[in-house]
């Protein structure tokens, strides 16, 4: 597992994308804290990981589809994110599914990622 910024920010989104505005404040917070420059990073736990199944169609229930932006989290010099490796492979993705710069991490990195921030965000 790459090392996370010490001290940083945290987020940690648990929530599937549609009809949930908790998954989509969740991204908002990171890429906002980004923005600033803090260190931020973001961690798809249990059901949030169905955030990143590809090919998403939100449009039946009115909300944009947050993978396209999951996509552009480099622009904002968010160049990784965690997931869930138990939820990945529980929803049935694979390496290729996940955005780039995506690092799936088990238990015992999990447990690594929580330690290492000053700050958690749990949506």
């Amino acid at each position: 597992m790459k090392a996370a910024a010490q001290g940083g920010v945290l987020v940690v989104t648990r929530h599937p994308q549609p009809g949930r505005s908790l998954a989509r404040s969740a991204l908002d917070t990171a890429l906002a804290t980004a923005a600033f420059e803090q260190p931020v990073n973001l961690l798809f736990l249990g059901a949030g990981v169905l955030q990143l199944l590809p090919e998403q169609d939100s449009s039946g229930v009115g909300v944009r589809n947050l993978r396209k932006v999951i996509d552009s989290m480099p622009l904002y010099d968010m160049e990784h994110c965690y997931v869930d490796a138990e939820a990945a492979a529980r929803a049935g993705l694979t390496a290729t599914d996940l955005p780039p710069g995506a690092i799936l991490v088990d238990h015992k990195a999990l447990r690594a990622l929580f330690d290492n921030h000053r700050h958690i965000l749990g949506f």
